[in-house]
């Protein structure tokens, strides 16, 4: 499979509605705590509104090079990417060897699906 734009984009759209919907599903466990759960939900639904602006035509344009398997092995690869540091640098969570053996799975998944 030759590399092409349509590659570049998705994975360019994917990153940033990952970044969205990685602060709409974990940011209001900082910020929002000691508010009701449907209050977080709210404002969750409101940051996820722009994941779906991106998501969406990401996928779309995707699919035009990429299988559907491979357009979802590349997204799950990409939340990982935009996850960890999220969740070490911003939820100060610790990182652990956990996040390398899940990546070296998802390196697994990337092989088998993008393998002619």
């Amino acid at each position: 499979m030759p590399f092409n734009t349509h590659i570049l984009q998705t994975a360019f759209l994917l990153a940033l509605s990952n970044l969205f919907m990685t602060v709409a599903w974990y940011a209001h466990l900082k910020h929002l705590n000691d508010k009701p759960w449907w209050i977080a939900a709210l404002v969750s639904w409101g940051v996820a509104f722009f994941e779906y602006m991106l998501q969406v035509p990401a996928n779309r344009i995707g699919f035009q090079t990429l299988s559907l398997p491979q357009l979802k092995i590349m997204q799950e690869v990409i939340t990982l990417l935009v996850f960890v540091p999220f969740a070490v640098l911003y939820l100060r969570e610790p990182l652990s060897w956990n996040y390398l053996w899940a990546g070296l799975c998802l390196v697994g998944a990337v092989f088998f699906i993008f393998r002619a």
